[in-house]
């Protein structure tokens, strides 16, 4: 199961650095490490979207 708080956690790491004083301006750019791709199917199908099947065959995580 993909861990979808990762963007979150990463976000909060930036928070915590610029409370304790460091200078925005001076933090690295952090590149995520890993895309994460979740389908609702539900709302797939009640919106009328296709999904490529290059696509659906790379997601991680399927919400029914």
């Amino acid at each position: 199961m993909a861990h979808l708080g990762l963007p979150l956690s990463s976000g909060c790491t930036y928070v915590d650095k610029i409370l304790k004083g460091a200078k925005p301006g001076d933090l690295p750019v952090e590149e995520a490490d890993k895309d994460v791709l979740v389908i609702n199917l539900k709302t797939r199908q009640g919106v009328g979207l296709t999904i490529p099947q290059t696509i659906s065959f790379r997601q991680i995580r399927v919400i029914e």
